[in-house]
């Protein structure tokens, strides 16, 4: 301690210490006090009286007397070191390594300072500083088996695997030769085991080998020692044994695919591509042929032959993996052989069998070939898996005929009811797919995925109150805003972002896509506890793998899709900022007495009814956190519940870069990532960065529509640009002539003739005459009818989509609705755009966007015969909107009314 304390206060400060560790800080405030009583200015009882008022949230307060005790005591390592588990607890880690490292200036020797900076550094991936801290504790303790792991795989962490084995060699050295004790075998065999892998990793082979064989006996993770044992038999070649071996794996465990690819590779029957010669195949379907009557209870091992058998071979296969799993029903079915249909020619062969199982069924109630009279079940799982298989097809009529078939055939399966619902929203009709998730939801009311599948639909066709009355359903305590988000649900975050980004609050949408990436940054936080609770537990390979995965966590889809939504937001603010109060104000004096006065009146209204909503969250939060003792727990409140305040910041672009970056880090190979970069940077006027994002676009996929928009739009922009003056507009200027002859679509050629040459290249895709047409009309606006005209001689052809699904029409809907959307707001032709609308119901008579003959709006409709058997009290619920009345004691969506979008 820095400024001595006499015995009794001295023995008060180590009370003080005492109550920390344990969590008794009203015990350590009295302690505190007590000392400060009679020396108010000692720097190390100020410090921890701080750091125990931290524990207790008020950190304010906490702040203050640390700086104050730290004032005082200056040379004082406690004070030092209470500063960094300040800082650590507000995650400001590198503000915290600082304060550990003024801490051992002073007393250098410090084990429990040295271990926690260690912990610091390897969150903060300071690798080299790692190695340092660790090698220090070491030094110090050497008798201590956690610093000497620590040390190794310190060094495995810094790339110097081949050390980190030499240390953990010099540990087995201090070892006696009886070791472990009984109580400590686990975790010594997790370490032998960590240091064979490091052997492997560093291409000693034979070493590794030896080693694990030598030391057998004393690992106790028999699997793990077989898993690594045949992984090492394989690369060294002695494909025999490791044959052996994982035949000895595969009894254990007969579904693990893993095991069944190891032992292909011993056999030399590997590839990692999936194609195979014809001799291959024929050695493969003997293998699993001899494995099939090994492990007959096995589905692996009749599912992978379907991977790589043709023609009629796979056809046998095919039929005879399908019908047991029919006859049992089993819902999965199609997503198992989902896979197949990116295989040449397999689809049609699917649909084939699956057709002749449904006449056979249909008009005998057996299989063919078969005298066995199947159950009534057995017809119904076929319809389902038919519907599905249309549906992926694209033929939603066919498919929504077979499932309403199946239906009709047993109408209590729930399955049937959201195959449906998803077969409606590929169509289009995204009101009609809500409605019967919520018609399966109701038949099981205590299964959450039927819930959560029931909202996501409402969330697509833009219901958001009803999907949020919904999901409360399945929430503690019926706050399920805050609930979801403790959960970290993440799909429904990202569905409600996207929804309230659809429907224009970029207030509401910024916040929910900001919420999921506020997750990936708990999610890196929560790595913290594991660097020293793996250390001691000896889980080795398990924290190195962990650490890797940490390292590429950004890359992940859902951080990827929250980060494009946020800075799709971002971006739409920028280009059409809120209004200020002065815009509102002189907007106002425009109107008509009565019209300021009815929309003075609305306001008034919208507010009380916002504060009354506020109150009643407020007692119902309050009523229901009481506990059992008594105590009052009271949850925060959100500041700013609708986002509004997410919105008011100077610079929307700027803060778009921020994570643009993570974006450009983490996903380099992302199409939307660059093309976000693009738009990004044309807006900021940084032409040699969106130039860079176009190069980027050109590497990746140069024929995408998109990458051609790009590339048009960016060298428009500079030939309309004013002619450099400065040396560093000049220096631009000079790259960016340079640059374009080395790109091949501009090479020698204007903008309209690189243009013509697209087309020429992909005449018939609708989105490539798309973007051809809008970049017609960027170039020469007066040109406008003719871009339009481009677009519309576009036909729907029938395509062999991947050579699997047979002719089916090559438009999808999502491109159609973009190229509506094209017409109506970038050409501005409002009658080309309603001609398009016309045409494009004929494809696709369930969309509800094109208001096609058999959408929601339609009397035919599904939505329609719905809303017609509830009324007639066959369904679980009345037609309704999208806004709840009330939700029953059951759980029950009482009220709908007009479903539409």
């Amino acid at each position: 301690m820095g400024a001595t304390l006499p015995p009794k206060e001295a023995n008060l400060f180590k009370l003080i210490v005492k109550s920390y560790e344990t969590k008794q800080y009203k015990k350590g405030l009295k302690a505190a006090d007590a000392i400060l009583k009679k020396y108010p200015d000692h720097g190390e009882t100020l410090s921890m009286k701080g750091l125990t008022l931290n524990c207790m949230d008020r950190k304010s307060e906490a702040y203050e007397l640390v700086r104050q005790g730290l004032k005082n005591d200056l040379k004082s390592h406690v004070c030092w070191h209470v500063y960094g588990l300040l800082y650590r607890s507000d995650r400001e880690y590198r503000e915290a390594i600082k304060c550990y490292r003024n801490a051992l200036r002073i007393d250098p020797d410090n084990i429990e300072i040295l271990r926690d900076l260690s912990l610091l550094q390897a969150q903060m991936r300071d690798l080299s500083g790692f190695v340092e801290t660790r090698q220090q504790l070491l030094t110090l303790k050497s008798n201590h088996r956690m610093n000497w792991i620590g040390f190794a795989v310190s060094h495995h962490l810094n790339s110097n695997a081949s050390k980190a084995i030499e240390i953990l060699e010099a540990y087995e050295g201090t070892l006696e030769d009886d070791y472990p004790p009984e109580n400590e075998r686990i975790e010594h065999g997790e370490m032998l085991l960590y240091k064979v892998s490091l052997l492997e990793e560093c291409g000693f082979f034979e070493r590794a080998f030896e080693e694990l064989q030598k030391k057998e006996t004393k690992i106790i993770d028999k699997l793990g020692y077989k898993e690594q044992e045949v992984s090492l038999l394989v690369k060294l070649g002695r494909l025999e044994e490791g044959e052996k071996l994982y035949q000895t794996l595969l009894s254990m465990n007969p579904d693990n695919y893993r095991y069944y690819e190891g032992l292909q590779q011993c056999v030399g029957l590997y590839s990692a591509d999936g194609h195979f010669s014809p001799d291959e195949i024929d050695r493969l379907d003997t293998l699993y042929k001899t494995l099939g009557q090994q492990f007959k209870w096995s589905s692996a091992v009749k599912r992978i032959p379907l991977d790589f058998l043709q023609g009629d071979r796979f056809r046998e296969a095919a039929d005879s993996y399908i019908r047991p799993l029919l006859t049992k029903g089993v819902p999965s079915l199609f997503s198992d052989l989902s896979s197949l249909y990116n295989h040449p020619g397999k689809a049609d062969i699917l649909e084939q069998i699956i057709l002749e199982l449904e006449n056979s069924i249909r008009a005998t109630g057996q299989y063919p070939g078969r005298v066995e009279k199947e159950p009534p079940s057995t017809f119904m799982w076929t319809l389902f898996l038919l519907a599905q298989h249309y549906d992926r097809r694209g033929q939603y009529e066919i498919a929504l005929s077979k499932i309403n078939e199946a239906i009709e055939h047993t109408p209590t399966v729930i399955d049937l009811y959201s195959a449906k619902s998803r077969i409606l929203k590929h169509a289009g009709d995204l009101a009609a797919a809500a409605a019967l998730a919520d018609e399966a939801r109701c038949m099981d009311l205590g299964d959450r995925y039927v819930n959560s599948d029931c909202v996501k639909r409402m969330l697509q066709a833009d219901q958001m109150v009803l999907a949020e009355k919904t999901a409360v359903l399945f929430t503690k305590d019926g706050d399920q805003h805050n609930n979801l988000h403790d959960m970290q649900c993440m799909w429904y975050e990202l569905a409600s972002a996207e929804s309230h980004f659809r429907q224009g609050d970029l207030g509401l949408s910024l916040k929910k896509f900001l919420a999921v990436e506020k997750h990936y940054a708990d999610i890196t936080e929560d790595q913290f506890d594991f660097h020293s609770y793996c250390l001691r537990k000896m889980t080795l390979r398990t924290y190195v793998e962990m650490l890797q995965f940490q390292d590429r966590l950004h890359s992940h889809a859902y951080f990827r899709k929250a980060a494009a939504g946020a800075i799709r937001c971002y971006i739409k603010l920028h280009d059409s900022p809120p209004k200020s109060s002065d815009e509102e104000d002189s907007e106002m004096s425009k109107l008509l007495p009565a019209q300021k006065k009815k929309l003075r009146q609305k306001q008034r209204k919208a507010e009380a009814r916002a504060k009354k909503e506020a109150e009643e969250k407020n007692e119902e939060s309050s009523a229901s956190g009481i506990s059992k003792s008594g105590k009052r727990h009271t949850k925060p409140v959100d500041p700013d519940p609708r986002g509004e305040k997410l919105l008011q910041v100077e610079d929307p672009l700027l803060e778009a870069t921020k994570y643009l970056k993570l974006l450009q880090k983490n996903s380099p190979d992302s199409l939307e990532t660059h093309l976000l970069s693009f738009e990004l940077y044309m807006r900021k006027q940084k032409i040699l960065l969106a130039f860079q994002a176009l190069k980027q676009l050109l590497r990746l996929d140069a024929e995408h529509p998109d990458c051609h928009r790009c590339l048009i739009k960016f060298f428009h922009k500079v030939g309309s640009m004013n002619t450099p003056v400065t040396d560093g507009e000049k220096l631009v200027w000079s790259v960016l002539e340079a640059e374009r002859q080395t790109i091949s679509q501009l090479h020698g050629k204007s903008l309209l003739e690189a243009n013509n040459l697209f087309l020429e290249k992909h005449e018939g895709s609708l989105m490539h005459r798309a973007a051809v047409g809008e970049m017609v009309y960027i170039l020469d606006p007066n040109r406008r009818s003719e871009a339009v005209k481009l677009i519309e001689g576009s036909t729907n052809n029938l395509v062999s989509r991947n050579g699997a699904l047979g002719p089916i029409p090559e438009w999808k809907l999502k491109d159609c609705i973009a190229v509506h959307k094209l017409l109506g707001s970038v050409l501005e032709d409002q009658d080309a755009a309603l001609r398009w609308k016309v045409r494009c119901a004929e494809f696709f008579p369930y969309s509800t966007y094109f208001e096609g003959s058999q959408s929601s709006a339609s009397p035919n409709s599904a939505l329609s015969q719905i809303c017609k058997a509830a009324v007639n009290g066959t369904s679980s619920h009345s037609p309704g909107d999208n806004v709840v009345e009330h939700v029953a004691s059951n759980g029950k969506l009482d009220t709908f009314k007009d479903l539409t979008i």
